[in-house]
C-alpha cells in the first residue's frame, strides 16, 4: 500500500502531483510563518520592541544548529526519493537510519558548543546596548531545544520524500500551533517575559517531535527503521554529506547575513532599524509561504522521476513548478506593495520603526516575482542529486550576490543600500540559475541516465 503511494510520483500527471505536494507543503509553510509572524507581535506587544530585536539577534545562532537537521533531511530525501524511485528499499532505509544517527551526533555537539560561547555569540550577532539582556534568556532556553527541532527538521523532510504530504503538512501546523497556545499562557498569563517566549517555542519543539516518531511507528510509513539501519554507512553518509552541505551552506549564509546586517543597522540606526530588520525577515518568512510549498512540492517528484528515468516528466515538473511559484510570487509583490504600512502596524505602535519600515519592506520584496526560477533551479539540482551546481545555485542568491552588496552599498547610501541589495541579489541570481538549469536542460537532461546504485 505505501509503495503503491511512492510509485504515485512517477505516474500521475504532473500539475495534479505538484498540487497534492504544494499545497500541503504550503499550509505548512504558512502556518509556521503566521506562528513565527504572531510570535513575534505578542512578544512586540506584550513584552516591548526591543523584545523584537533580540529575539532576532538569538535566531541565526539556533537556525544554524536546526539547519544541521535540516540539511541532513534534504540531503537523505534526494537519497530516499531517488531510492524509492528505483525500487531500492534497503537503501532508502539505511539512509534514514544514517540519518537519525548524524543528526544526534553532530546537534548535540554543536549545542554544548553554542552554550559554552552563548557570552561572545550573542554580542557578534548584534545583542549589544539593550538587546543583550533579554537575547541571553531566550537564546539559553532554545539553544537547548534546538537538537529536537533539528531532529523534527530531519524527520518531516523524510516524511515528503515517502510521497506523504499531509502528514509532513501536519508535523509543522502541530509545533506552530502549539506555540501560539504556550505563548499566551506563558508570557500573558503567567508572565514569564522572554522566558515564557523561549519555553513555547522549545516546547513546541518537543510536540512536533512525538507526532514524527508516532507517524514512522505507525503503519502510515514505509520504512520501519531496524536497528542495524543505525549503524553509519560510509557512503551513504558522503552521499547526504555532499547534498546536505548544499542545504547546511544556504543556512549558515543565512545565519551569516544576520550577523553582517544586525551589525550594520546597529551602527546606522541603533536598536530601532534591527528591530526593523526583524520585522521585515518574519514577514519575508510569512509571505513567500506558497512560492516555498511549490518548490517543497517540486523536490520529490523530480528526485523520483529522476530516478526512475523519466526525464520527460522532470522536465515537465521544472517549467510548471516555476510557472505556479512565478505567479504566487507576483500576487505576493502585490499584497507588499500596497499594505506594506498596515503590515508594519501590526506589529509594533512605535512612530519611528513605523515610519522606517513600510518603504524598507517594499525594497526587500522589489524582485519577489522572478525568485521562483532561481528557487526551483536551484531545488533542482538538489533533487537529482548533482551537489556542486545545487551549491553554487543555491549560494548564489544571497551568499555571492547579496554579501557583497550589503558590505558596499551602505558605505555610500546608508540604510538604503540594505534595502536595495536584496532586489539587486535576486535579479542577478535569478539570471545565473537561468543560465545553468537552460545549459542542464539542453545537454544533460535530455539523454539522462540514472545514477541510482
Amino acid at each position: 500500500m505505501a509503495r503503491v503511494n511512492a510509485e504515485k510520483l512517477g505516474t500521475e500527471p504532473i500539475s495534479q502531483l505538484l498540487i497534492k505536494q504544494s499545497v500541503p507543503a504550503s499550509i505548512g509553510i504558512l502556518v509556521m510563518s503566521i506562528n513565527i509572524l504572531v510570535d513575534t507581535i505578542f512578544v512586540g506587544n506584550w513584552i516591548g520592541p526591543i523584545a523584537i530585536a533580540a529575539i532576532n539577534v538569538v535566531l541565526p545562532v539556533s537556525f544554524f544548529i536546526a539547519a544541521l537537521g535540516m540539511a541532513i533531511g534534504i540531503g537523505g530525501a534526494s537519497v530516499i526519493s531517488r531510492a524509492l524511485g528505483a525500487d531500492l528499499k534497503e537503501k532508502a532505509l539505511k539512509t534514514f537510519g544514517n540519518q537519525i544517527s548524524i543528526t544526534l551526533l553532530i546537534t548535540l555537539s554543536t549545542m554544548a558548543l553554542g552554550l559554552i560561547f552563548m557570552n561572545t555569540l550573542i554580542p557578534a550577532f548584534g545583542g549589544k546596548g539593550d538587546i543583550f539582556e533579554p537575547a541571553k534568556i531566550y537564546y539559553r532556553i532554545v539553544v537547548i531545544g534546538v537538537p529536537i527541532l533539528a531532529l523534527t527538521m530531519m524527520g518531516n523532510s523524510v516524511i515528503r520524500a515517502e510521497g506523504k504530504p499531509k502528514f509532513a503538512m501536519i508535523a509543522m501546523i502541530i509545533p506552530s500551533i502549539g506555540n501560539l497556545i504556550m505563548d499566551y499562557f506563558f508570557i500573558n498569563v503567567f508572565d514569564w517575559g522572554m522566558m515564557g517566549a523561549a519555553w513555547a517555542t522549545t516546547g513546541s519543539y518537543i510536540l512536533c517531535l512525538l507526532y514524527i516518531i508516532y507517524f514512522f511507528m505507525s503503519s502510515k510509513s514505509e520504512l520501519k527503521l531496524r536497528y542495524q539501519d543505525l549503524g553509519f554507512d560510509a557512503n551513504i553518509l558522503k552521499e547526504i554529506a555532499s547534498l546536505g552541505f548544499v542545504t547546511m551552506a544556504r543556512q549558515a549564509v543565512v545565519s551569516l547575513i544576520y550577523l553582517i546586517l544586525n551589525n550594520i543597522l546597529f551602527k546606522l540606526g541603533g536598536e530601532n532599524s534591527v528591530t526593523v530588520y526583524a520585522i521585515i525577515s518574519r514577514m519575508l518568512m510569512f509571505a513567500l509561504f506558497p512560492v516555498l510549498g511549490v518548490t517543497q512540492g517540486f523536490l520529490p517528484i523530480a528526485g523520483f522521476n529522476y530516478g526512475a528515468n523519466k526525464s520527460e516528466r522532470v522536465r515537465e515538473s521544472i517549467n510548471k513548478a516555476i510557472l505556479y511559484a512565478a505567479g504566487l510570487g507576483l500576487l505576493v509583490f502585490g499584497l507588499i506593495m500596497f499594505f506594506a504600512p498596515e503590515i508594519a502596524s501590526v506589529f509594533t505602535q512605535d512612530a519611528d520603526i513605523l515610519e522606517k519600515t513600510p518603504s524598507a519592506m517594499r525594497w526587500v520584496f522589489a524582485a519577489i516575482p522572478i525568485i521562483a526560477l532561481q528557487l526551483i533551479g536551484s531545488a533542482y539540482f538538489q533533487a537529482i542529486g548533482k551537489a556542486k551546481p545545487a551549491f553554487f545555485l543555491t549560494l548564489s542568491r544571497q551568499g555571492f550576490c547579496f554579501i557583497p552588496l550589503i558590505l558596499i552599498l551602505p558605505k555610500f547610501y546608508g540604510e538604503f543600500g540594505v534595502w536595495i541589495s536584496f532586489p539587486l541579489a535576486d535579479i542577478l541570481s535569478t539570471i545565473i540559475t537561468a543560465f545553468f538549469l537552460n545549459r542542464e536542460i539542453k545537454k544533460n537532461l535530455l539523454n539522462k541516465k540514472s545514477t541510482i546504485s
